[in-house]
């Protein structure tokens, strides 16, 4: 939105400066997105007065010219066919900078004469492209500044131009008067009344206007008369000036007139050729098919649905958008159907993006003129238009009526401190809304018409604290809620979750994070994809199923960096995967995925492709960070994505599952494009117990001073019998005891015969309170022995 600062005065009375409205403009919400200000480029020029000129010696068409300026008589050579004595000139003396030709002016020769300056042209100072000759200006004295000179006798060649972004909330905003309502409100200056009188028409209008039935929520009112007689031609100068400087081309004064009242009170109108009308108006929806030809000159086809108003041969005008090429007023016009109708937002966006318009009227009407203004409009417009081309007025054409906004909300004066934490007076409250236009009754604050972006109590509050300044609030730390050493913000649960991402990471692991929603087939793999964990919109086919499991999409992520020639890699990631769609349908997981070698290759060999032990070692090391037991047992049995033979879940007891890790399924990996193998774990830090004690320091560390004894078994057992059913069976013999078991050998064949193999273990004991006598070891011996032989079928290998 670009308004001229003189055409802001026309409704505000102010003194303030450029920057101090420049300033408030943007404090208010309308941000300034830039000023152009012809006057500071020309700051540095002044009058002078030519006292005499006479022919250069040595060039004919050069003068050399004696000038009175304000540091007394400059000698300046001037080539310009209009230089002589006796004007006033407009002087550039040595170090001011010329915009038009990019030159600071210096104390230079011209054939061997020395000249002090220069004499301007309009095209040498911007101002048009004049430049047959210097300025001659018919007052003014020498030292005058010459833009004081323009702002008294030629004010529209320094009137500063200021462009505003403006939100779609503050369509009011779109019109100079509501800008300046807006400064008067702060306390810029004061509103000025700009109201005239109706216009009474003299005859009826010869063309009337109806609207159709199903166009009435499209365009609730239709208001336009007839004024004949008029003479078009270019508009006065003020209007001309005025469309320039915003950037718009002066056409006629017909046309002229619609454009200044579309930016001036930011109401569309549109004037038809009245002799081009064929019978009456007709406001209606398209059938589909109709064209027209534009006043931009391209052709159109209508949608079906979309608003058009037409006469007795044709669509002439696409309904708040564009007019028609046929029905345009020209020179010739005199005349003139002048609308002002009120148009559906909705609607009128609709239309403009499916035809590919972009118009002023457009712009406007989608973010919601007033419609209050509707009739006032077309008496301003008649009125313009009389005084400036003559004519005589119809009686006013009315199909539909006005649509009613009133609203009110009650103004809770407390709700400003409350709300947006400052203290401002009641007295000041109400005294701001009354500058916007609300009109008060009692507590009841009634919002006007031009405001649709005010829909409750607390768009009053944001009214009075924008006009009071936001910059005004005061930061204020917030009250403690307790005395003394604050409580932790983080639940154990959140804290467990940062502790296990710190860990992670700690272990080399990159962390990734990915869409919580994967394509049906992946969520398959995983136990996911049903109609439970289904999206109702989702955002493409690739994310149409909540995530069942974390590991789809690292290993999504592996698949694109193998792709692009990264072999080896380390992931994890930290989320909710969600078994369900209803609330508490969700978990917590900490995911890692290791995928080629451990390190890359060197002539040591020290490289090798990862393993089930690299995840088991980094899976413990997280849980043991986020607090869980020491002692947990290693089982079997995880979901049908793990390899069936090398994984382990980690467990506090058969139902108590604190994690899995172990190779991802190769028919898994081959589905997911991934080149494996990969290896994986997966925590449930919600499993893990809570400490008993829930305060901060560490319990004492317990060493015993005993010597630990270790014992070696070696069972025979079945070749199908795995080696952790028998570990596990060797620490349930004495749990008080037994500290540690390990295997330690496997062998096969020899004198064990077909389908037989032998496990050999060792057994860490460790006492705290005695000694271990031959007694206490036999007998510990005799149990793991009794243990693993019930729970393997295995016996001591002889």
């Amino acid at each position: 939105m670009k308004f001229t600062l003189s055409w802001l005065k026309d409704h505000l009375d102010t003194t303030a400066s450029i920057d101090e409205i420049t300033y408030a403009l943007t404090d208010l919400g309308l941000e300034v997105e830039g000023v152009e200000n012809p006057a500071a480029k020309l700051a540095d020029f002044t009058l002078g007065y030519v006292q005499s000129a006479e022919k250069h010696p040595d060039a004919d068409r050069l003068n050399v010219c004696q000038v009175e300026t304000d540091e007394g008589v400059m000698q300046i050579i001037c080539g310009a066919p209009n230089a002589r004595a006796g004007i006033t000139v407009v002087v550039a003396k040595p170090g001011v900078y010329v915009p038009g030709i990019d030159t600071t002016i210096g104390v230079g020769k011209i054939r061997g004469v020395e000249s002090f300056g220069m004499m301007a042209s309009e095209r040498e100072m911007e101002l048009s492209e004049e430049h047959d000759g210097i300025i001659e200006l018919p007052s003014g004295k020498p030292g005058d500044r010459f833009i004081d000179w323009l702002a008294e006798n030629d004010p529209a060649k320094v009137d500063p131009v200021i462009e505003i972004a403006i939100t779609p909330n503050r369509p009011d905003a779109l019109g100079v008067r509501g800008i300046a309502r807006d400064l008067a409100a702060r306390g810029l200056g004061k509103l000025k009344p700009r109201d005239c009188d109706a216009v009474e028409g003299s005859f009826a209008s010869p063309i009337s206007v109806s609207i159709d039935d199903d166009t009435l929520d499209g365009c609730p009112v239709f208001y336009g008369r007839l004024i004949k007689g008029v003479k078009n031609g270019p508009s006065p100068q003020w209007l001309q000036d005025r469309l320039r400087a915003i950037g718009l081309r002066p056409i006629s004064f017909l046309v002229d007139v619609t454009n200044f009242f579309t930016f001036d009170r930011n109401r569309p109108l549109h004037v038809f050729d009245a002799d081009k009308v064929a019978g009456n108006l007709r406001v209606h929806r398209a059938k589909g098919g109709e064209e027209i030809a534009a006043l931009d000159e391209k052709t159109y086809t209508l949608q079906e649905g979309q608003m058009a108003i037409s006469d007795d041969s044709g669509v002439e005008s696409i309904a708040g958008i564009m007019g028609g090429e046929a029905t345009g007023v020209t020179e010739e016009t005199v005349n003139v159907f002048v609308e002002s109708a009120y148009w559906d937002p909705v609607q009128i966006a609709y239309a403009g993006r499916a035809l590919k318009i972009n118009s002023d009227a457009r712009y406007r009407f989608e973010r919601g003129v007033d419609p209050a203004f509707t009739p006032e409009g077309l008496e301003h417009a008649t009125r313009m238009i009389l005084d400036h081309a003559g004519g005589e007025a119809s009686e006013v054409v009315v199909a539909g009526q006005v649509p009613d906004p009133s609203r009110a909300y009650k103004l809770d004066t407390a709700r400003v401190q409350s709300l947006v934490g400052m203290t401002i007076p009641e007295s000041d409250q109400r005294e701001t809304l009354t500058a916007l236009g609300f009109q008060l009754d009692g507590d009841m604050a009634q919002v006007p018409s031009w405001r649709p972006d005010v829909q409750g109590e607390a768009d009053l509050v944001e009214e009075v604290a924008r006009i009071a300044s936001l910059t005004q609030l005061e930061g204020k730390p917030l009250p403690r809620l307790t005395t003394g050493v604050p409580r932790p913000v983080l639940s154990p649960m959140q804290r467990r979750v940062v502790t296990a991402r710190r860990t992670a990471a700690a272990l080399g692991y990159n962390e990734c994070v990915s869409y919580s929603f994967i394509d049906q087939a992946s969520a398959a793999l995983f136990g996911g994809g049903t109609d439970a964990t289904r999206l109702e919109n989702p955002i493409s086919s690739d994310m149409s199923h909540m995530r069942p499991d974390l590991l789809p999409g690292l290993l999504q992520a592996a698949a694109r960096n193998q792709a692009r020639g990264f072999a080896d890699m380390a992931l994890f990631e930290v989320g909710p995967a969600f078994s369900g769609g209803e609330p508490g349908e969700e978990q917590v997981m900490v995911s890692g995925l290791l995928v080629g070698r451990t390190g890359p290759r060197d002539v040591h060999g020290a490289a090798r492709a990862v393993d089930v032990y690299d995840v088991k070692a980094d899976a413990e090391a997280v849980l043991a960070a986020i607090g869980a037991p020491a002692k947990v047992q290693i089982m079997r049995g995880a979901d049908e994505w793990w390899h069936p033979g090398r994984h382990g879940k980690i467990c506090l007891g058969p139902k108590k599952v604190l994690g899995v890790f172990g190779e991802v399924h190769p028919r898994v990996l081959a589905a997911m494009d991934v080149k494996g193998p990969a290896m994986a774990f997966t925590l449930y830090p919600a499993e893990v117990p809570l400490p008993r004690k829930s305060g901060a320091t560490r319990p004492a560390l317990q060493i015993s001073d005993l010597q630990a004894v270790e014992r070696d078994f070696a069972f025979v057992v079945d070749a199908d019998v795995e080696a952790l059913a028998l570990v596990n069976a060797a620490k349930g013999a004495d749990k008080t005891l037994i500290e540690d078991v390990r295997v330690f050998d496997e062998f096969i064949g020899g004198s064990l015969g077909e389908g037989k193999k032998s496990l050999a273990i060792t057994v860490r004991l460790q006492s705290s309170d005695k000694t271990l006598k031959d007694a206490d070891i036999e007998a510990v011996g005799a149990k793991v022995v009794e243990k693993v032989t019930k729970a393997t079928g295995g016996v001591l290998r002889g």
